[in-house]
C-alpha cells in the first residue's frame, strides 16, 4: 500500500508528467524543441544549485559525520562497474569496449535523477542530510575510470595509452559536472547560510521549476532514442532494468550501514541505481571511441532513466523504509 502511494505521488509530480509530455511530443512528431543553449543553461543551473545548497548545509558539519558516507559512496562507485563489466561481457555478450562503456554509465551517477529523488523526498517531507551533493560529486568519476581501465586492459591496451588516460582524468575532473558541483559545494560552504540567503531567490525557490523544464527536454531526447531499442537487444534491455534495482537495494543497505537517515539512504540508493548520461558519454567518447553510442545512450537514457524516475525512486524509498522499519 505504501509503495502504491509512493508511486502515485511520483507519477503525478510535475517533473514526471513533464518528462512524459516530452516523450509524447516526440511520439506524435511535434515540432517542440529546446535550443541547445537553453539545455546547456539549464544543466549549468541545476548542477551549480545542487552544489551550492549542499555546501551551505555542510557548514558546521564535522568530518566524523560526513567521512563514513563519503567513503562508502566512493567504494560503491568504484566497485559497481567491475561486476557490471563482467555481466555485460558474459551475460549480455558484448565486446570489451561496449561492456566498458556501458559499465562506466551504470557505475557513475545521474545529477538529474539525484534532483528528482530530492524533489520526491521533499514532497513527502522526508528529511535528508545536507551533504548528499558531496556524495553525488565523489561518485561521478571513480566508476568511469575503473570501467575504462577494465575495457582497455581487456583489449590489451591497459598500459599503452597513458596520454589518453591522462586526458580522460583531466576531462573528468575539469568537466562541467564535477567542476560545478564541487565549486558550488565550496562556495556554499564558505558563504554559509547567511550568504546563501542572498541568492536563495534564484537558486532555491525556482529549482523545481527549472528541473521540470529540464525533464521536459530529457523526455524529448529520450523519445528520439526509443527507436534504438531494437539495436540494444533483449539482453541489454534486461540488464538496464535489473541492474538499477540491484544497485538500488545495495545502495539502501550501504546507506543504512554507514549511518545515513531514511532519506539519506533513499538518496544513496537512487544514486547507486542511476546511470550517467552527461559525464560518462563525454568521457567514453574520448577513451573508448569504438564503443557504440546507440548501446550506451539507449540503455542509460531510454531505459534506465525513465524507469528510475517513474518506478525506481518509489521502490528504493519503500525498500529503505523496510530496512529502517519506518
Amino acid at each position: 500500500m505504501e509503495l502504491f502511494q509512493s508511486l502515485s505521488s511520483s507519477l503525478l509530480s510535475p517533473m514526471v508528467l513533464a518528462f512524459a509530455l516530452g516523450l509524447f511530443a516526440t511520439l506524435v512528431k511535434s515540432d517542440l524543441r529546446f535550443p541547445d543553449e537553453l539545455y546547456t543553461a539549464l544543466t549549468i543551473y541545476l548542477l551549480f544549485a545542487i552544489g551550492l545548497k549542499g555546501g551551505m548545509k555542510l557548514d558546521g558539519m564535522s568530518l566524523s559525520v560526513v567521512g563514513g558516507p563519503l567513503l562508502a559512496a566512493v567504494t560503491l562507485s568504484a566497485l559497481s562497474p567491475i561486476w557490471c563489466f563482467f555481466m555485460l561481457k558474459g551475460l549480455v555478450r558484448l565486446d570489451a569496449s561496449n561492456a566498458g562503456a556501458i559499465a562506466a554509465h551504470y557505475g557513475s551517477v545521474s545529477a538529474v535523477t539525484f534532483s528528482a529523488v530530492l524533489a520526491f523526498l521533499e514532497i513527502g517531507k522526508v528529511p535528508v542530510e545536507g551533504f548528499m551533493p558531496a556524495l553525488l560529486a565523489v561518485m561521478e568519476a571513480p566508476a568511469i575510470i575503473v570501467a575504462v581501465f577494465l575495457a582497455l586492459k581487456s583489449c590489451g591496451q591497459g598500459t599503452s595509452r597513458p596520454g589518453d588516460l591522462k586526458k580522460l582524468l583531466h576531462d573528468l575532473l575539469t568537466g562541467k559536472g564535477i567542476l560545478l558541483l564541487l565549486g558550488g559545494l565550496v562556495i556554499g560552504l564558505l558563504c554559509g547560510k547567511s550568504g546563501f540567503e542572498q541568492v536563495a531567490p534564484l537558486f532555491d525557490a525556482p529549482f523545481k521549476g527549472v528541473l521540470t523544464l529540464f525533464l521536459l527536454e530529457v523526455g524529448l531526447v529520450t523519445g528520439r532514442r526509443l527507436q534504438d531499442l531494437k539495436a540494444a537487444g533483449w539482453r541489454l534491455v534486461a540488464f538496464a532494468l535489473m541492474v538499477p534495482v540491484l544497485h538500488g537495494l545495495l545502495g539502501a543497505m550501504v546507506g543504512q550501514w554507514c549511518g545515513l537517515s531514511l532519506g539519506g539512504a533513499t538518496v544513496l540508493a537512487t544514486l547507486a541505481a542511476s546511470a550517467s548520461y552527461i559525464a560518462a558519454p563525454a568521457a567514453v567518447r574520448i577513451a573508448l571511441p569504438q564503443a557504440s553510442p546507440a548501446l550506451y545512450l539507449t540503455s542509460s537514457l531510454a531505459i534506465t532513466f525513465p524507469f528510475n524516475i517513474v518506478l525506481g525512486i518509489p521502490l528504493y524509498h519503500s525498500f529503505a523504509k523496510f530496512l529502517f522499519n519506518a
